[in-house]
């Protein structure tokens, strides 16, 4: 459905994106991930048509993306940063959407009146900025999207309603097979919606896979010894992050799990868990080594 190829672009003397690659199923929800300056906006800006690459190819459904009206007229862009006509009313930019979007659906506008519950009649650009997002999303599904981008989707809502907008993302995702690629630096809510991720590390790829075989690639181990930690614990696998509080070593180590826990148990431990590994974990130790280590600091 979404295919990025050798994707580059620079502003200047700013290398924003070099070589990115990403490829996104249709029906999929895709996280994207990365530390501030990524790219992850400018990324997102190109698969919604606002940027034209310096190299590489964009396409959404097998065609290029960018002065593609076709391609936007099924597309929908949410922004962190809403923009909308300062003296439109929330109808008024409804019936103006319903000139730009061939599947503008006036009865699916008109259902979620129930869930958002904001006077149609007011000016947009006088509500907050909690319901304007609001409005981007009753309006971006009223459109009946095939693909939605979104950026930073839900900041800024309060939490019963980031839950009904989920439901109606995930809806569409089940129902008419909608394919989303969601940008947050909300790891713990990815986690709940994204079945891939990629993470973006200065303007490349670093990681790029389904979320559950990234999990089953990267472990949490909690050790005890009844003395010294032996010093070839671990000779395969890589080595993520190691911390010792007292005679409780915890580590998180990418590789072979099998292979990982077999030579694990061969130093005898008198402790040996298991523990379970967050997306958000994931990040920051895949990231650690590439300047964003966790370190402790004293004042």
């Amino acid at each position: 459905m979404i295919e990025v190829r050798g994707l580059t672009k620079s502003f200047g003397k700013l290398k924003a994106l070099v070589n990115v690659d990403i490829s996104i199923e249709k029906g999929a929800i895709y996280g994207l991930l990365g530390p501030n300056g990524a790219g992850k906006t400018t990324l997102i800006k190109h698969l919604a048509g606002v940027y034209r690459q310096d190299a590489g190819t964009v396409a959404v459904d097998g065609q290029p993306v960018y002065e593609n009206p076709a391609v936007k007229s099924f597309l929908v862009y949410i922004p962190d940063e809403l923009y909308f006509f300062s003296q439109y009313s929330i109808e008024e930019t409804a019936r103006f959407y319903a000139t730009l979007y061939p599947n503008w659906n006036w009865e699916r506008y008109h259902l979620l009146k129930q869930v958002f519950s904001i006077d149609p009649q007011r000016r947009i650009t006088r509500l907050s900025r909690g319901m304007q997002k609001q409005v981007a999303f009753w309006l971006g599904i009223s459109t009946m999207p095939r693909v939605m981008l979104l950026d930073e989707p839900v900041d800024g809502l309060d939490p019963v309603m980031r839950k009904k907008v989920w439901n109606l993302v995930l809806q569409d995702v089940a129902e008419r097979q909608t394919t989303v690629l969601v940008s947050s630096h909300n790891l713990r809510e990815l986690e709940d919606v994204c079945d891939h991720v990629g993470i973006l590390h200065n303007g490349s790829v670093l990681v790029e896979r389904d979320l559950d075989d990234l999990k089953t690639d990267v472990h949490k181990l909690q050790l005890a010894f009844t003395g010294e930690v032996p010093a070839d614990l671990l000779e395969t696998g890589t080595l993520l992050h190691r911390q010792q509080s007292g005679s409780i070593l915890q580590i998180i180590v990418k590789g072979d799990k099998d292979r990982i826990l077999s030579e694990v148990r061969r130093a005898e431990p008198v402790i040996l868990d298991i523990l379970p590994l967050t997306l958000e974990e994931i990040f920051i130790y895949e990231l650690g080594g590439r300047g964003y280590d966790i370190q402790s600091i004293l004042i």
